[in-house]
């Protein structure tokens, strides 16, 4: 049932430099007037450990995530990270069982305007034989968290393997993807609609089918904008590389699906794994695994026509070694408009922050403000930014003291 569910979890043997290269390299990055520093290691085991998460923070400050794996039971956590003066409390607020309740959540939560947190499990559940995974929720009531399952899925129609961060409306309406099942076991698009004493009515909004829309939903968060919601598909599409596509809710309250831009394969974009991002434009920005002149990963944007279509242009292409290669992330705009990002691979061998500053007819000059060392500086981010208050806040796989995860704050 879970063939292909870890997909997201690339595990990178150590990579060795030279120290002359080594040298060199954090010279250039010294030059940066920014600082990346890491406020929190994982300690493994009841602590979390494989921190493959997007970072969420509420309105005080403090960020919340989850941890693949570790916790009481092994099974992953959701976890919160407090500022408190120049440090931070880090306290684990759920730890997954591994049963019913799910396991290995992949990606963190999303908050409501009540502070609640959602997210999802690949695993466990009560839906299938094994697990096929779960919606789940938890509950702040005086400083003590709930967990419930709003959703168990079973690995039929309904899909399997949840690994994407979900959306959730001002209404309360629970929005994801799953990576397999569905009718053509090539993955769906989900809705729970909140209804009386805490149950959650389920809809399949899209079903995959493996063609020109795509499959395989990408494990970024889909974003709701002016009521529509805009996400990726990992592969399909009309070359199978993988596609951008728009839900518009109708009056009879079904969604129309629509392709928006189908990657055409390497000098192009190829495998689209992170959310999207609007600018205040409406264009579309966001990167690939793969494609880009070099077949290493590309920065793309999309930008919308008078007749509805959109124009896509790649705006960098990631050339492996020192530059870095393999984003898996999503992207962030700083306040003068520069876009950052991260590099799963590549810089010193540990993944890379990346900038890509607007210039002269519509090019974009990109800089590297943080080349990831491994312990005790972070390494391999999986996952992209998030920024407040003119800092961006992420998180690392491995690295940290302990080489168990880590989470860091960077400052351009």
């Amino acid at each position: 049932m879970f063939c292909g569910l870890r997909k997201w979890r690339f595990y990178h043997p150590a990579t060795m430099v030279s120290l002359f290269t080594a040298i060199l390299l954090l010279g250039i990055s010294a030059t940066q007037a920014s600082t990346t520093e890491v406020i929190y290691s994982f300690a493994g085991d009841e602590d979390g450990e494989y921190t493959d998460t997007d970072v969420a923070i509420d309105t005080a400050g403090n960020l919340y995530g989850s941890s693949v794996l570790g916790g009481d039971f092994g099974s992953g956590t959701v976890w919160q990270l407090a500022p408190s003066g120049n440090s931070w409390t880090h306290t684990v607020l759920y730890s997954f069982t591994g049963s019913a309740d799910g396991a290995e959540p992949y990606k963190g939560v999303t908050l409501d305007a009540q502070g609640n947190l959602y997210g999802t499990a690949v695993a466990g559940g009560s839906g299938c034989e094994g697990g096929c995974g779960v919606v789940y929720k938890l509950t702040n009531s005086g400083g003590t968290w709930t967990q419930t399952v709003i959703y168990a899925f079973t690995g039929g129609d309904d899909g399997a393997g949840p690994g994407a961060r979900v959306t959730v409306d001002p209404r309360g309406n629970v929005y994801g993807m799953t990576p397999i099942g569905g009718a053509f076991g090539l993955g769906t698009i989900y809705q729970l609609h909140p209804g009386a004493n805490g149950n959650y009515a389920f809809k399949v909004i899209h079903t995959f089918t493996g063609g020109a829309d795509g499959s395989s939903g990408s494990a970024g968060k889909m974003i709701l904008r002016n009521g529509h919601l805009y996400g990726a598909a990992t592969t399909g599409g009309a070359f199978g590389s993988g596609a951008a596509f728009e839900l518009t809710p109708t009056q009879a309250g079904e969604w129309d699906f629509k392709i928006l831009y189908s990657f055409q394969g390497q000098p192009d974009g190829v495998f689209p794994y992170g959310a999207l991002l609007f600018d205040r434009s409406g264009n579309i920005f966001g990167a690939t695994y793969y494609g880009g002149v070099n077949g290493l990963g590309a920065v793309y944007q999309l930008a919308p026509r008078p007749i509805g279509e959109w124009r896509e242009r790649v705006l960098y292409s990631f050339a492996g070694g020192e530059d870095g290669n393999s984003p898996i992330s999503h992207l962030n705009f700083d306040s003068v408009g520069n876009l950052y990002g991260t590099t799963s691979e590549g810089g010193l061998g540990s993944g890379t922050i990346f900038k890509l500053t607007p210039g002269q007819n519509g090019n974009w000059v990109e800089s590297l403000p943080h080349l990831f060392q491994g312990p005790p500086d972070a390494a391999f981010p999986y996952s992209g930014m998030s920024n407040k208050g003119g800092s961006f806040y992420g998180a690392t796989t491995h690295g940290g003291e302990n080489d168990e995860g880590a989470i860091y704050k960077f400052t351009p």
